[in-house]
Order: C-alpha cells, then sequence, then structure tokens
C-alpha cells in the first residue's frame, strides 16, 4: 500500500504453504527458499533479488528457531547443540543477511528484526530464545554503527505477545496473551497491523535519524 515492491523468502517446504497465500494476496511475484543456516542459499536468494529488483532498501530480519526441549524445561537443561542452532538460526543470521544486503543499499537503506522483552528479564520458559534476543538486539547496534556510515539503519523491534505460528510453541503463552490485555497501560493487546505500522515507519524517511534502537510497540 505504501508503494514498495515486496520480496518473500521461507524455509523449508513446511512454510512455503504459508507464504504462498501472503505472496497471491499481495501481489508478490519473489518467492524464494532460504535456510540462513546454509551461506550458499542467502548468496542465491541475494543474487536473484539483484537480478530481479537491481537493488535492496528494506531489510526484514524474522527468523527464529528454538526446539520446545529448549524453551521449556529448565535453563540448566539448554542442550548444547539446541543453544548453537537457536543462536545461529535467530541471532547469527542477521549478521549474515546484513553483509549481503549492504553492497545493495548503494543510496541507504533500512534494516529491522523482530526481538521480544525476554532479551531484557527473565520470562518463564523462554530460555534458549531469550539469550538469541539478546544476542540479536546487541547485534543490530554493532551493524548499526558499522553501516551508518552507508546511511543504512539498523533497528530492532520489540512486540508485546501476539497469536502467530512462532507464539504457539511458547508454553504458557495463552494465559500470557490473556494477562496482558489486563495489565499494560492501554488495557489492550498488540496486533501484527500495530507492528506493520511501526516497520513501515522505520523503512520510511520519517525515520532517517532512528538506528541502533529496539523500540517496544507493546501497548506500554
Amino acid at each position: 500500500e505504501a508503494g514498495a515492491r515486496i520480496g518473500l523468502s521461507y524455509a523449508g517446504e513446511v512454510l512455503h504453504k504459508r507464504v504462498m497465500p501472503l505472496a497471491q494476496e499481495i501481489g508478490c511475484d519473489f518467492v524464494e527458499q532460504c535456510d540462513v543456516t546454509q551461506d550458499e542459499q542467502i548468496d542465491a536468494v541475494f543474487e536473484k533479488a539483484v537480478q530481479h529488483f537491481g537493488k535492496v532498501d528494506v531489510l526484514i530480519h524474522a527468523v527464529a528457531f528454538a526446539t520446545r526441549e529448549d524453551l521449556g524445561g529448565r535453563f540448566v537443561d539448554i542442550s548444547r547443540e539446541g543453544f548453537k542452532n537457536t543462536l545461529d538460526i535467530s541471532a547469527y543470521s542477521l549478521i549474515a543477511l546484513a553483509k549481503r544486503a549492504e553492497p545493495l543499499m548503494k543510496e541507504g537503506g533500512s534494516i529491522m528484526c523482530l526481538t521480544y522483552y525476554a532479551s531484557e528479564k527473565v520470562m518463564p520458559k523462554y530460555n534458549a530464545m531469550a539469550v538469541a534476543k539478546a544476542a540479536l538486539e546487541t547485534i543490530t547496534r554493532y551493524l548499526a554503527v558499522e553501516l551508518g556510515p552507508q546511511n543504512i539503519r539498523v533497528n530492532a523491534i520489540s512486540a508485546g505477545p501476539i497469536k502467530t505460528l512462532s507464539a504457539a510453541g511458547i508454553p504458557g503463552f495463552r494465559t500470557m496473551l490473556k494477562l496482558s490485555e489486563k495489565v499494560t497501560p492501554l488495557r489492550a493487546l498488540v496486533t501484527q497491523d500495530d507492528v506493520g505500522d511501526l516497520a513501515l515507519f522505520l523503512a520510511s524517511d520519517a525515520a532517517k535519524m532512528i538506528t541502533g534502537e529496539t523500540i517496544h510497540i507493546d501497548a506500554g
């Protein structure tokens, strides 16, 4: 609606069936598979993006993964392999994507990622993902400093609880959702549209002096 040409990527066939209806709804003709743990797949999707778009102005990092075992249970029981996978997919991938996007943002650009309040305070059962989100916010600040001279801004959006596919994997999420509506100052839940509005602002010239920030959108 704001005039952007949008490209989408997905990891694996399971998510393909969820992404395609969205692509059709918004008239997106660029949909590519991209497993962010595979450098060759990241390279391939950016090469195709150059051929398709010519350049990239905005990059949205909306990637996170942790096994159910590493979300529930005791924090000290997080597996070594699960920890590494969670950090690789949920945090390091922002570095890998920003590295490929930088040369395509010749006129500057905006990079965004999605984080959560568990990066700052202990949230029961969030475990490995909380560590990943804390790492993601630190990466956001470091990238903001490094890419700033190229007029590339990097920010993190920290949204309140929203009923999404990812949220469904968090133990006790329904209870959190009910309580949030009762205790937030605005007595309301954040919607996907609310987050979209913030992302649109950060993508626009109206946010040209905002970088390295974690911006909370959580009804207070």
